[in-house]
């Protein structure tokens, strides 16, 4: 147990028992995670619920953390990802229904050719990761890694389950998104909603702003992924199944949507509105292009995570073992290595994130933010 450090934000009465979980998980922490920095916020309609930071950015350099304080985020950033992908279908640049190789010729390869783009972004592809192997440096060379997966044949008959792609789900959409758009999606999410809403949300973050970022506490212990198979390995366990040098200047410095991208809790939580009928940065989605993001793609036994999870189109559907996002099955979210998440409630209109310093195992449903999201709507 440790000291309850200052905590820092806005929390109107209501959300208390709110403030008092936070609390808790600095000094009492579930399964002894006790966080070091830390920072949850809720927004509804446009408007700040509550915004809680506490801790330390950097215990090291005794640097605390604060309300500009980034987070590296991991997967959680691939619901933005999936946002960004939305917001091409939304103008006519994609289509859900449409294979990949439309846009894409060379991605057809090796019995490819009838994966749609809504398979692809709810990781039925079979390109959990690379198979054989590859070198962990080649990641650092986009147009390398996706001729190989362009070559590669799909490690399960595509369509028939779905199989977490970790890394690779981000070079693949991204590279559809820049087929598509003209732009790098890193490119467009700050041109179309970043920079217009104020948004402290970054893919491909530049060097000038590598001080703010958070010093990561990694976890203690390897997530338990079940049994191990050929599937598994390529996708987590090879040496190559995820880039060389995370956190290092250049990692920062790349696009990766599905793995690094930085933000402040307060900018996911906004950026998540995008699934609302709101919109960001007064570009609302369409009902359909909303409905084609959140509906059902595929549910079941994942074939990476060791979970019986539903998929929509790049987003994390409030079901099954996926569950972890509040008591409304239409919401939907993602959660990042270490514990972070963020998701949005159609229902009750909430948008929220937890981000954080100490990782924990947990490859979803972290109980940190778990208890912070059960009192958030314990209070509503």
């Amino acid at each position: 147990m440790t000291d309850t450090p200052d905590i820092h934000g806005h929390c109107p009465d209501p959300f208390g028992p709110v403030k008092d979980a936070f609390a808790r998980n600095f000094t009492d922490g579930p399964e002894g995670l006790d966080e070091v920095g830390a920072r949850f916020t809720v927004f509804r309609a446009g408007e700040v619920v509550l915004d809680l930071w506490a801790g330390q950015a950097d215990s090291v350099a005794n640097q605390p953390f604060g309300p500009d304080t980034l987070a590296p985020v991991f997967s959680t950033g691939k619901a933005v990802m999936a946002l960004m992908i939305a917001w091409a279908v939304e103008r006519g640049l994609l289509d859900y229904e449409a294979p990949v190789a439309a846009i894409w010729p060379e991605f057809g390869q090796a019995g490819k050719a009838d994966i749609t783009l809504a398979q692809l972004m709810s990781h039925q592809a079979g390109l959990a990761g690379p198979s054989p192997a590859i070198d962990p440096t080649l990641w650092f060379e986009p147009e390398q890694v996706l001729e190989v997966l362009c070559r590669q044949a799909p490690l399960w008959q595509p369509g028939t389950a779905s199989g977490y792609h970790p890394i690779t789900v981000g070079y693949l959409a991204g590279e559809v998104f820049r087929r598509a758009d003209g732009r790098t999606m890193g490119q467009a999410l700050k041109a179309d909603f970043a920079d217009p809403a104020g948004l402290d949300l970054w893919l491909g973050l530049p060097e000038a702003e590598h001080a703010r970022v958070a010093r990561m506490k990694k976890p203690t212990a390897a997530p338990d992924l079940g049994p191990i198979d050929a599937i598994k390995t390529a996708a987590f366990l090879d040496k190559g199944s995820a880039p060389a040098g995370r956190g290092s200047a250049e990692w920062r410095k790349m696009e990766i949507p599905s793995a690094n991208m930085h933000a402040t809790a307060e900018a996911l939580a906004r950026m998540l509105a995008l699934a609302l009928p709101e919109g960001v940065a007064g570009k609302p989605l369409s009902p359909a292009t909303r409905t084609a993001l959140m509906q059902q793609r595929i549910s079941g036994p994942d074939r990476v995570l060791p979970f019986d999870l539903s998929w929509g189109a790049g987003v994390m559907r409030n079901q099954g073992e996926g569950a972890v996002f509040g008591p409304n099955p239409e919401t939907v979210g993602h959660c990042g290595w270490g514990g972070s998440c963020a998701f949005a409630d159609p229902t009750t209109g909430l948008t929220a994130a937890y981000v954080m310093t100490r990782q924990s195992p947990h490859l979803i449903g972290d109980p940190r933010p778990a208890a912070l999201i059960e009192a958030l709507y314990a209070a509503l």
